[in-house]
C-alpha cells in the first residue's frame, strides 16, 4: 500500500513520471455521485483512467498520471466530497508495463 502524501500540481503534463495506480475505496455514502464525482475531479486534473462501484458497495478506480497529480486525486477521495464518510483507501501501485489509458471514463458495475 502506499503513502498518500499531499500535492499540489496543476496538471499530468507538468510532470515526466507517469504511474498508474488502482484504488479502493470502502465506506458509506459513496455510489453513483461519489463515483461521477471523482470523474469530474480527475478529469479538472487531467488524470486518464476510469472509475466503477462494486458489488460490494465499493469504490473502484484504475488512475494515471504523475505521482503528484495522482496523490491531489486519492487526498480528495478521501476528504473532499462531504456526502461520503471514507473509511478505508487502498492505493496499489500497477508495475510497469501498462497501456496508456487516453480518457477517464465511467465503467459499469462489477
Amino acid at each position: 500500500m502506499r503513502h498518500i502524501r499531499r500535492a499540489s500540481v496543476k496538471s499530468v503534463d507538468e510532470c515526466s513520471a507517469l504511474e498508474t495506480w488502482l484504488v479502493q475505496v470502502r465506506g458509506r455514502g459513496q455510489g453513483i455521485v461519489y463515483r461521477e464525482a471523482r470523474m469530474h475531479r480527475a478529469r479538472a486534473l487531467g488524470i486518464t483512467g476510469w472509475v466503477r462501484n462494486r458489488m460490494d458497495e465499493s469504490v473502484e478506480a484504475m488512475l494515471q498520471g504523475s505521482p503528484a497529480v495522482l496523490a491531489v486525486v486519492c487526498d480528495w477521495m478521501r476528504d473532499g466530497y462531504s456526502a461520503a464518510l471514507v473509511g478505508d483507501i487502498k492505493v496499489t501501485e500497477v508495475e510497469p508495463p501498462f497501456p496508456r489509458l487516453d480518457r477517464f471514463e465511467l465503467q459499469p458495475t462489477l
